[in-house]
């Protein structure tokens, strides 16, 4: 792709969160649309929301479970970055039916960072040595593609599919629990509708800061004190509504609950 059809690109998805209307796949506009182009498109939309008042607060890591990496048919996660305008606590309802297009939930373990993480080189020792304490949260996911028809370019492009996320009420340090053996169970309206462990995101959450830390670095991009890391989805995506209610327990660092409106 030529810089003109990236900023066109990355023009386009801005519109399309803004008006909350979806695109045709890029993959099916651009036949040599690559990773590095996606990632260059993804900074086009998230350069025209700085420019509206936002601020980056953190990162989010996507297809983190081999299940959605076959469905992509890639073999590596993905990344974008998590603004203010993005950030919901608990208690608070999130209007998706005002913000977002085709909304789905997923269980995530989020990592407040008390020191910054800068790769090439960052082990998961690293990881836990930087990690205030970590959150159970709620990510919800959006598309700004027609009906979730994405490819990993398309996904990357659109800022990995982010929506908004919500921060449960307690934190643990990391050393308290076992991240990797951790369960997680996850309610909606009530019903149990699925159940998850740590393992489940590139075999622990603390591998996928620490892949996010040396990916990040060698673009000269390092993690921030301060700064929030949703580490990977533990469970499948749920589509959700007005009306729903959903809760995330996990084992060893507490829940989270979060209604839609």
């Amino acid at each position: 792709m030529n810089q003109e059809q990236i900023i066109q690109c990355g023009n386009e998805l801005y519109q399309a969160l803004r008006q909350r209307e979806t695109l045709a796949p890029l993959t099916s506009r651009f036949a040599d649309i690559g990773m590095d182009d996606a990632y260059n498109i993804s900074m086009q939309l998230l350069n025209r929301r700085l420019a509206d008042g936002e601020r980056i607060i953190g990162k989010k890591i996507g297809l983190t479970s081999r299940a959605v990496q076959t469905m992509l048919k890639v073999d590596q996660p993905d990344f974008g970055y998590l603004t203010d305008a993005m950030v919901y606590s608990q208690g608070q309802d999130v209007p998706v039916s005002e913000l977002l297009i085709q909304p789905r939930a997923e269980g995530e373990i989020a990592f407040i960072l008390k020191k910054d993480l800068m790769g090439p080189g960052v082990t998961s020792a690293d990881v836990l040595a930087a990690t205030e304490c970590v959150m159970p949260c709620f990510e919800v996911v959006d598309s700004r593609i027609d009906n979730w028809q994405i490819k990993i370019q398309d996904t990357i492009a659109d800022n990995a599919s982010c929506g908004v996320f919500v921060l449960g009420d307690t934190a643990v340090s990391p050393r308290r629990v076992d991240l990797a053996t951790c369960g997680m169970v996850v309610e909606k309206n009530g019903q149990l509708i699925s159940t998850g462990a740590g393992a489940a995101a590139l075999g622990s959450p603390v591998n996928c800061v620490a892949w996010l830390a040396n990916t990040l670095g060698s673009f000269g991009i390092g993690l921030k004190a301060g700064e929030v890391i949703l580490s990977g989805a533990l469970v499948p995506l749920e589509p959700v509504k007005a009306g729903d209610h959903m809760t995330v327990s996990i084992g060893g660092i507490g829940s989270a609950s979060v209604r839609f409106s």
